[in-house]
């Protein structure tokens, strides 16, 4: 649908809405004939269709519309008195307009409507002129008494064509009813089929007066509230259905499962709203500020149309204005300084929005000065935010980023636009808050962008949930990278002490790490032969590794906000209540992080799969990290680290069946899966063990597929023997930690689980 088909539909529900008024009030007028404020009702919706109409080039609807609004001003100024013969002349206008709407609702024109008679009547009365006495509404403007409406019941099978050419006969000679008033008295057709029929369009569905319904906010709103507390409710009984071994039970169950996943969908997407509901106050912040700093600026949007749940919408109205107001304060230069530099003097900002992996992406570009990391830093160290030996130390990237940070500001004076140093440090805090991130792209002379990827619904996200003591938290997957498990040794050989703050090792990259008890105030435990689990958080830009007992669970969970009392608490977000009835505070990952002023890290190459690797690598590069699983009887398989995306623990009654293959429900989605062992030794999976699944996932362009393996076991550093020994789903051999294994043939095995995955990948590109 493009921008003026839309602007049709939504031209067509709101006139046969005040349609529906219209005949209410023209009745009421009867009983109050002198009702100013009826008659200043009427007069405007006529006006309004009549505006509308001449814009979208309806000339018959515009021509009617004004000779009735012509009448209804003489009444409304009091220069004639409202008449039974007026109010059904009126009536008569109503039905017509209503006759063209459903005209051009069905093929985009007014049709053969003949208005002259109806015009001539409606001017006649203006001028004061008695009308000559007639019947009732002419056939061929009444909503269900014209030809063309007994065709159309022929059409769609409802009554025969003599019926219709027998109810026409009789309004020939004189009966004054509506041929579907002939017909329901004939028994030809039913009453509930003729409101069925006048509710539906020439092909069959349902018109747009039908299909739409305007729904309070507050409605959705609690709707969403009940959702959450089926979500809820689902949760626990998840749990006991994985400790029954009830077939039937576990069938019902994953039923229920499925409806009510449905259902969530079902009510986000009615929450949704467009990005256009904020962009739709940019143009005019552009022109007031362009015009006040004394620049020429073109703002240019694209993806207008891209939904966020209307909560996320709240969120990001402030911090998009500051990076607008920010663009054309600091960014666009002057018209004679771009003239200078050889751009034209015209500057241009753009606002471009658009899906990806189950985010949204928001990008506000400009063809500015760009940002001067030199700059930066020398402003952070005047402003003491940084030291000298911490600047030094810094990559360009990171310099830049200082911009983000509470007081920093590179404007030479305070305006009633910037220079306080305050906004971008909001900015960010904000995107985070809820989920999001924000990257900053610059190229000094030539502009900059700022990337901002966020949620697209904060009621109910996916979580893991973590032991800390006896108390258990949950973390959003949004803020997860990964988790790490370390046994025996490896407690000590990868978690080292850096200045006297831990750090672990993670491949090539130091992560600072916090310990949760500690944070918490919980005792530390005891060093014993239990497993430490890190799990890494942040983003592909900034991380660090929360150290925990335990992970416990992946859920779904409802977020519900904390009370007034606790919002000065960094390090959560919200609460919210477990499968087994417990409650959980929700941690805020970078809040955590800011309390604990952990200086976060760079990602580097972390493992996960970045937008600008090449998918085509050598699988065969010797000194990459793999992660080795066992997919039965003892064997091990290695997988290059670069293609995998995330691992993953899901509950086995998630799994479904969908034709001849097996999916999962995942993060909002569905995520075909391939089991290892079958597609390395061919033989079809049997009966599950196991009440959880350990899955790898690889994603690609917003396309996800998983690999179910026995055991994930390490994560390990590839030696630099590569035979060519090969077999099915394998590429070769290698030796790791001193022991022979076969390298997965990555590519066979995704597509084992999804046979369009890279042609469907492709196109989404």
């Amino acid at each position: 649908m493009n921008e003026m088909d839309e602007i049709v539909h939504e031209f067509l529900v709101e006139s046969h809405e005040n349609l529906d008024q219209l005949d209410q009030d023209l009745v009421a007028l009867e009983q109050e004939p002198d009702s100013r404020p009826l008659l200043g009702s009427v007069f405007r919706t006529i006006h309004t269709i009549k505006g509308t109409s001449g814009f979208l080039a309806f000339g018959q609807l515009e021509k009617l519309t004004h000779v009735g609004e012509g009448l209804l001003s003489h009444l409304r100024d009091g220069r004639m008195a409202l008449t039974p013969e007026i109010t059904s002349v009126l009536l008569e206008l109503v039905d017509a307009i209503r006759t063209i709407l459903r005209n051009v609702e069905a093929d985009g024109t007014e049709g053969n409507v003949n208005i002259g008679k109806l015009m001539a009547r409606l001017t006649a009365l203006q001028n004061g002129e008695s009308l000559p006495a007639e019947g009732p509404p002419a056939a061929d403007v009444s909503p269900d008494g014209s030809p063309l409406f007994g065709q159309s019941l022929v059409e769609k099978g409802v009554v025969s064509e003599e019926d219709v050419t027998l109810a026409v006969m009789e309004q020939a000679v004189g009966d004054q009813r509506l041929i579907g008033e002939i017909l329901v008295e004939h028994g030809a057709v039913t009453p509930e089929d003729l409101s069925q029929v006048l509710g539906m369009g020439a092909d069959g569905r349902r018109s747009v007066a039908d299909s739409s319904v305007r729904v309070d906010v507050e409605v959705l709103d609690n709707l969403m509230r009940l959702v959450g507390e089926m979500v809820l409710t689902r949760n626990q009984i998840a749990a006991k259905v994985l400790a029954n071994s009830d077939v039937s039970v576990t069938r019902n169950w994953q039923r229920l499962n499925v409806i009510s996943s449905d259902l969530q969908l079902g009510v986000m997407k009615a929450r949704m709203q467009p990005i256009e509901s904020v962009w739709s106050k940019l143009p005019r912040i552009v022109r007031d500020l362009s015009v006040f700093v004394g620049k020429q600026v073109r703002l240019e949007m694209s993806g207008a149309d891209t939904e966020l749940d209307r909560s996320v919408i709240e969120a990001i109205k402030d911090p998009l204005t500051h990076l607008v107001r920010n663009a054309l304060d600091h960014g666009i230069e002057a018209p004679d300084v771009r003239i200078a530099r050889g751009k034209p003097a015209e500057g241009r900002l753009g606002l471009r929005a658009y899906h990806d992996g189950g985010q949204v992406n928001l990008e506000i570009s400009d063809d500015g000065a760009g940002i001067d990391s030199a700059k930066i830093g020398a402003k952070a160290l005047e402003r003491g935010l940084v030291t000298a030996d911490q600047l030094a130390a810094m990559s360009e990237r990171d310099i830049i980023n200082l911009i983000f940070l509470a007081g920093f500001s590179t404007a030479e004076a305070v305006t009633n636009i910037s220079g306080r140093g305050v906004g971008m440090d909001v900015v960010k805090s904000n995107m985070e808050r809820i989920g999001g991130s924000v990257e900053v792209l610059t190229d000094p002379g030539s502009g900059t962008t700022f990337r901002i990827k966020i949620p697209l619904t904060l009621a109910i996200v996916s979580a893991i949930v973590v032991a800390c003591a006896d108390a258990r938290l949950a973390i959003p997957q949004a803020s997860l990278l990964e988790i790490v498990r370390l046994e025996g040794e490896e407690r000590v050989t990868r978690i080292e002490h850096i200045s006297g703050a831990p750090v672990f090792r993670l491949r090539d990259n130091l992560v600072p790490v916090v310990s949760l008890r500690e944070a918490l105030g919980f005792p530390a435990a005891e060093l014993d032969d239990r497993s430490w689990f890190i799990a890494v958080l942040g983003n592909k830009d900034r991380q660090y590794g929360l150290l925990v007992d335990h992970v416990v669970d992946n859920e779904e969970i409802v977020v519900r906000p904390l009370s007034a009392h606790l919002k000065s608490i960094q390090e959560f977000s919200g609460v919210t209540m477990l499968a087994d009835g417990r409650l959980a505070m929700i941690l805020d990952v970078w809040g955590l992080a800011a309390a604990r002023n952990v200086s976060l890290t760079s990602g580097g190459r972390n493992g996960m799969r970045g937008e600008d690797q090449d998918s085509g690598e050598d699988e065969a590069e010797a000194g990459r990290s793999l992660l080795v699983v066992l997919i039965g009887e003892g064997r091990r398989l290695a997988i290059p680290m670069d293609r995998v995306t995330r691992l993953e623990e899901i509950p086995l009654v998630k799994l479904e069946q969908v034709g001849e293959r097996q999916a999962l429900q995942y993060r909002g989605g569905i995520l075909p899966i391939a089991r290892l062992n079958s597609v390395v030794t061919g033989v079809p999976h049997g009966r599950e063990l196991n009440e959880t699944l350990q899955v790898v996932v690889y994603t690609e362009e917003g396309r996800s597929v998983g690999l179910v393996v026995e055991e994930i076991l390490d994560i390990a550093a590839e030696g630099s023997l590569v035979t060519d020994i090969d077999g099915p789903g394998v590429t070769g051999t290698t030796v790791v930690q001193e022991r022979v294994m076969e390298m997965l043939d990555v590519r066979q095995a995704i597509l084992a689980a999804d046979p369009h995955f890279y042609s469907s990948a492709g196109s989404q590109a």
